[in-house]
């Protein structure tokens, strides 16, 4: 991975993350980790978080937070293949890694990056909050046709490994332990920010719609008119983004 990524050995091998960080940054306020989507287009894992650095550092100046986003396995140069819990392994880890084991930390997924951030959270209450952009509130589109999914990875990039996954019922297995409407309601008084695309192709609005009322907590639901699926581009939701870190604890 070029540019500024700096080098970790994670649970899969090689993998890279940047951190973004400021003295002047209160050590009590909680982290920010950020996790990207899972690509789409084609041969799209190579370049899939290249943004992201600009995206840590604006979040780190406007709301002086340290923030940290790592390319999860098969993305971004990272090793290993893309399975679900192997992505949530690598989220777990980084967050465990780049920050103090007992700082609060902020979750900011896009896409099946929110799911994963959910999950942590069902899972670790020192996450202290989730923001989830373009975020399903289920993956029954994801679980339907494994088959056609892993072909998806392997157009994409996340995958590269021939052979793999060696068992495909286990690999599609991964999926359905995942429950974004369920974890949401884990979150027991923790803050939820759901951000969507009114045209958003893949994440129909109910979908956002139905993570915000599942909340235990406070949830903000944002619909960004005429914005799609790719929610990382539009400086709306980067304005909201910001916004909601600033209030968070």
């Amino acid at each position: 991975m070029p540019g500024p990524f700096r080098l970790l050995q994670g649970p899969a091998g090689d993998l890279w993350v940047y951190a973004s960080t400021t003295p002047a940054s209160d050590s009590r306020r909680a982290h920010v980790v950020v996790c990207h989507d899972l690509p789409r287009p084609k041969g799209s894992a190579a370049d899939v978080a290249l943004t992201f650095p600009a995206l840590a550092d604006r979040l780190t100046r406007e709301s002086g937070r340290s923030v940290v986003i790592a390319t999860l396995r098969g993305a971004g140069g990272s090793a290993g293949d893309f399975s679900p819990l192997g992505w949530l392994d690598d989220l777990a880890f980084v967050a465990g890694q780049e920050i103090p084991a007992s700082a609060p930390r902020i979750v900011a997924g896009f896409g099946v990056g929110g799911v994963l951030g959910l999950h942590l959270a069902a899972q670790d209450e020192r996450v202290a909050a989730v923001a989830c952009l373009g975020t399903p509130a289920g993956l029954g589109a994801l679980s339907g046709d494994p088959a056609t999914l892993v072909e998806r990875c392997r157009r994409a990039g996340v995958i590269t490994t021939p052979g793999f996954p060696v068992s495909l019922e286990a690999w599609a297995k991964e999926v359905t332990v995942l429950h974004p409407a369920e974890d949401a309601a884990q979150l027991r008084g923790r803050p939820l920010l759901v951000i969507d695309g009114s045209d958003d192709p893949d994440v129909p609005v109910a979908d956002a719609r139905a993570l915000a009322e599942a909340a235990t907590g406070p949830s903000e639901l944002h619909v960004v008119y005429g914005a799609g699926h790719w929610l990382r581009a539009d400086p709306r939701v980067v304005a909201i983004l910001v916004g909601w870190l600033e209030r968070c604890p």
